[in-house]
């Protein structure tokens, strides 16, 4: 038919981002940033001469679901490769079920750790982006007794493993730990524990709507004029949702944010802004991190000269990529990026310092 691509000539990838849930607000954001990364290759000639097409899965529902959707498009020849932000529920369902049959390109922060043959990650680990964050408020702060508050599953719990041990090796202390379900909205309990606690800070492992609430709760309590709050799980979109007074004395650390001002996110936030307008959907952290995704998947299968998962694994390691982060390397799968420690000043951050990285470590 005429004015028609045959499916010959396009490479299929699923976009498995949240519509729905805690994490649903940083969809639109998410689906708009891979959708410019796949509108530049293309422009480009696409990859290895096809045109690279998104299909939208909706990774908000429950990880099975989600996992049995996709299984299904690869299964059926439907899509070539995955690309996704979602939760580490979602990908621990959905990776055994595709390794090593397409590539994976799995683009949230998360616990460290995958293995799984075929998945490729772009996100910030604990090492990268918490640790060197709860050092800097130790020694700026004098932040020496945390509370940790986080959601039920790996990664809250695993990412307070990486900070338990953090902080006996520096002489600190736990003061408390309290863990909720996903989709949690009201947090009164938690606040009146924290509150007669002698906590200097918060570890919020929270998810989106999940950390809203519960930054309103600790504002309405009064909590944050005397303890601080450190998450490695904050966007715009989510400050935004927040409100302002609810972000007094937050502190985030990502590999991205809106205020950065190297010429790399610069860049990206102009060609962001011309093709959607100005106003389009805040980008953050998570919805940026789609556009890495479709980039780093576009320069694995350039290398690779092929499609195929065994192929760009044997040419991983000498992959790189630019995109909003700057010139980015993959080591042992992981992309290693420059990491930031933010304030929140109302409904923007403020890049404070620009973390060291762990010498001679491989995230995860």
């Amino acid at each position: 038919m005429l004015g028609t691509t045959s499916v010959a000539t396009q490479l299929n990838v699923a976009l498995v981002i949240p519509l729905q849930g805690p994490l649903g607000l940083i969809g639109p954001a998410s689906e708009l940033c891979a959708q410019l990364a796949a509108e530049e290759i293309n422009a480009a000639g696409g990859i290895l001469g096809r045109e690279l097409r998104l299909v939208t899965v909706d990774g908000g529902a429950a990880p099975e679901f989600v996992a049995a959707d996709v299984n299904a498009l690869v299964s059926q020849g439907q899509v070539d490769a995955v690309v996704g932000t979602h939760t580490s529920a979602v990908r621990r369902a959905l990776a055994p079920q595709i390794a090593d049959r397409v590539p994976y390109v799995y683009t949230s922060i998360y616990e460290g750790g995958e293995r799984n043959p075929g998945v490729f990650l772009t996100g910030e680990t604990p090492e990268l982006q918490l640790l060197p964050g709860m050092r800097l408020l130790a020694e700026e702060r004098h932040v020496r007794r945390w509370y940790v508050v986080g959601n039920d599953y790996i990664w809250p719990r695993k990412t307070a493993a990486v900070a338990r041990r953090y902080v006996r090796e520096s002489g600190g202390a736990i003061t408390g730990e309290t863990y909720l379900p996903l989709g949690t909205m009201d947090f009164t309990t938690v606040v009146d524990r924290i509150a007669p606690s002698d906590a200097d800070a918060v570890l919020v492992l929270l998810v989106g709507e999940d950390a809203v609430h519960f930054h309103r709760a600790f504002a309405e309590r009064d909590l944050h004029h005397r303890c601080l709050r450190l998450t490695p799980l904050m966007d715009e979109n989510m400050l935004l949702a927040a409100g302002a007074e609810s972000t007094i004395g937050l502190f985030a650390t990502a590999g991205y944010f809106e205020t950065l001002t190297t010429p790399e996110r610069l860049d990206f936030a102009g060609r962001y802004a011309h093709r959607f307008g100005v106003d389009a959907p805040m980008v953050g952290n998570l919805g940026e991190s789609c556009y890495e995704g479709v980039r780093l998947l576009d320069a694995l299968m350039r290398q690779a000269r092929s499609p195929d998962v065994h192929a760009i694994t044997a040419v991983a390691d000498t992959v790189s990529y630019e995109g909003a982060r700057g010139l980015l390397h993959l080591r042992d799968r992981h992309a290693a990026q420059r990491v930031y420690l933010a304030e929140a000043e109302a409904l923007e951050f403020a890049v404070v310092a620009e973390l060291p990285l762990p010498h001679q470590r491989v995230p995860g």
